[in-house]
């Protein structure tokens, strides 16, 4: 018997126009009539959860793809860098000039470029640039157009860094990913997507934090079910009870789901949870 459901948001619980559909907000409504606890799990920030989500009840959330994990009443779990690991990616960051955006629990800071690259509109832009265009092009453009690129030691003064950080997102390729690992040893590197990668500390996820609330309120793993679309997902989907992916989803991400559903433009989770018969 499900007790507890988890949704990843953007490929997931959005669609991509970036809106919640009505089939989705009656399914998860549905579901929280039965008593079942539902909840956000996401590499996003809590201050761009809340933003997206504004008035969508939902019960408990894991942001910071697991670093931070909390209720509507009180947090549950939260796990920041170590300062010598978050020294070690200030120093990477200078030295590479490249572009990160630290991100505590209330706010973040650094990047301009990737505050924007976090931003709604930009999710909305991006969906009109033709699949075509190398990911290595729109990085280098971005780089090259950056503001204050030529500055040195641009981050290790923010004053971000005085309060605990649960991760930094950086833009980076996937072809970037071996250097990084080499580099920040005492990190996981989590990606939604090739054009920007979410730097946490090490042996955390986003089933991490799926963990910490299902023993929070006494639920087996075999009782939770997750939803998800991208390699960030593939750890929650492998190790909850029921695992689902969308139809838009990764193909590695469909190859570890128990379930491929519909995309999330066709209705993808209400069709789930109406063949589980949740609802």
């Amino acid at each position: 018997m499900i007790k507890m459901i988890f949704f990843d948001i953007d490929g997931t619980l959005l669609n991509s126009k970036g809106k919640i559909s009505a089939s989705t907000q009656k399914a998860i409504s549905m579901v929280q009539q039965q008593g079942i606890i539902c909840g956000i799990s996401t590499g996003r920030t809590p201050g761009s959860v809340h933003a997206v989500l504004k008035e969508f009840p939902l019960d408990v959330f894991i942001v910071c793809n697991g670093q931070l994990v909390y209720t509507t009443d009180e947090l549950i779990y939260a796990k920041a860098f170590d300062e010598n690991v978050l020294d070690d990616i200030v120093t990477y960051s200078e030295a590479f000039s490249r572009q990160v955006l630290f991100c505590g629990r209330n706010h973040s800071a650094g990047s301009k470029t990737m505050q924007f690259g976090q931003s709604r509109l930009l999710t909305q832009i991006i969906r009109f640039v033709p699949k075509k265009i190398p990911v290595s092009f729109l990085q280098t453009t971005m780089q090259k157009y950056r503001p204050k690129r030529f500055q040195a030691e641009r981050y290790s003064g923010l004053q971000i860094l005085n309060e605990p950080i649960y991760q930094c997102v950086m833009l980076a390729g996937t072809d970037e990913d071996h250097s990084l690992k080499k580099a920040l040893p005492h990190c996981d590197l989590k990606r939604s997507n090739p054009y920007s990668v979410d730097i946490v500390p090490k042996d955390s996820s986003k089933l991490t934090g799926i963990k910490f609330l299902a023993a929070h309120f006494d639920i087996a793993m075999d009782e939770v079910m997750v939803f998800g679309d991208h390699l960030n997902d593939i750890e929650m989907i492998t190790g909850a009870g029921l695992g689902v992916a969308m139809g838009n989803a990764t193909a590695k991400t469909k190859q570890a789901a128990d379930f491929i559903t519909q995309t999330n433009d066709q209705e993808g989770i209400y069709t789930a949870l109406k063949y589980f018969n949740v609802i």
